[in-house]
């Protein structure tokens, strides 16, 4: 068992899968030589060469351009995209083209490709470049969607996304690249669609993903010392979703708070809520809150970025009013 930090779980991740099957390729801006802008692939291309550790021009498009063909022709590659808000300036492609290969084509051509992007606040980069975007990709047909929150499932997660005949996105949030964790020995692979119970408890539940993960087990410890004891979710992958464990958290509870990075309208907080409510009402003894970032651009300032993003303190305080 080794202490990783989750920029290096990235780097082993992607390592283990470019062993494993000479078809996986690396492409994104400064992936190879500089080692990626957040030091997320330092080395990969000391390892694997040129020809499967490319470097590509300042182009969102470019890049994923060259990973659909790719897939398309035999490789699995791994695509980083710098800043998940730069997803934008290439939508089309993933949206239209990406996510619809496989259904337009009747299955005769798959994309067996993932691409991965840094996402949400935390680090003061401000409006366009701070965005939690997932909500953005779960709403697309034809896309699976991660969200990992620790070092060893950055690690599985990202293995099966590579092994698995379908577009996955990987959003990992940049706020935690620096944090730790135990990862075993050895290669990992997890399985999408699966979510982790934290801890158990049966006053509330608590569902989070990605950097809220850690903020909602903090104010779930706070919350237990008070008395009040919540179950933490971490759902792990948006799509496909595993809303058995959802619900059956929920069953014992009866309340559920989300707790979400992106701006509050439309997050995927919304589409649990929905999902809840409509295969859990009996459950329910209250309502269902969301815990969000407002509907604004996300701040530079330090404290107005703190004060926007779900914090500890917030997640215990609404816990603990709306249990009264």
């Amino acid at each position: 068992m080794a202490q990783l930090t989750y920029r290096d779980a990235v780097r082993r991740g992607i390592a283990q899968e470019m062993r494993r099957d000479e078809r996986v390729v690396l492409i994104g801006e400064d992936v190879a030589a500089a080692g990626g802008v957040f030091k997320t692939t330092p080395g990969l291309l000391e390892e694997f060469g040129p020809r499967r550790v490319l470097d590509a021009p300042i182009s969102e498009q470019a890049i994923l351009g060259a990973a659909m063909g790719a897939a398309m022709t035999g490789l699995r590659p791994i695509a980083e995209i710098m800043f998940s808000d730069f997803l934008a300036v290439c939508w089309d492609m993933v949206a239209n083209e990406i996510a619809k290969t496989r259904y337009m084509t009747d299955g005769q051509v798959s994309l067996p490709l993932v691409i991965r992007t840094a996402n949400g606040g935390g680090l003061r980069f401000g409006g366009q470049h701070s965005q939690s975007v997932e909500n953005w990709a779960m709403a697309v047909p034809g896309l699976k969607v991660l969200v990992p929150a620790t070092p060893a499932d950055l690690i599985g997660l990202l293995a099966a996304a590579v092994r698995d005949p379908d577009p996955v996105l990987i959003f990992e949030p940049k706020a935690l690249y620096p944090v730790r964790g135990e990862v075993p020995d050895g290669d990992l692979l997890d399985t999408l669609g699966t979510a982790r119970v934290l801890r158990a408890g049966g006053d509330a539940t608590l569902v989070a993903v990605g950097a809220m993960v850690p903020r909602a087990a903090a104010a779930a410890e706070r919350l237990a010392a008070e008395g009040i004891e919540c179950t933490v979710v971490d759902l792990r992958s948006l799509v496909p979703l595993d809303v058995r464990t959802l619900l059956d958290a929920v069953a014992v509870t009866g309340r559920l708070f989300t707790v979400e990075e992106n701006p509050r309208l439309c997050g995927w907080g919304a589409e649990i809520a929905s999902i809840v409510a409509e295969e859990a009402f009996g459950a329910l003894t209250g309502p269902i809150v969301r815990i969000t970032t407002p509907h604004v651009p996300l701040p530079a300032a330090d404290a107005l970025e703190d004060l926007a993003r779900p914090s500890v303190d917030r997640i215990t305080d609404t816990v603990r009013k709306a249990l009264g």
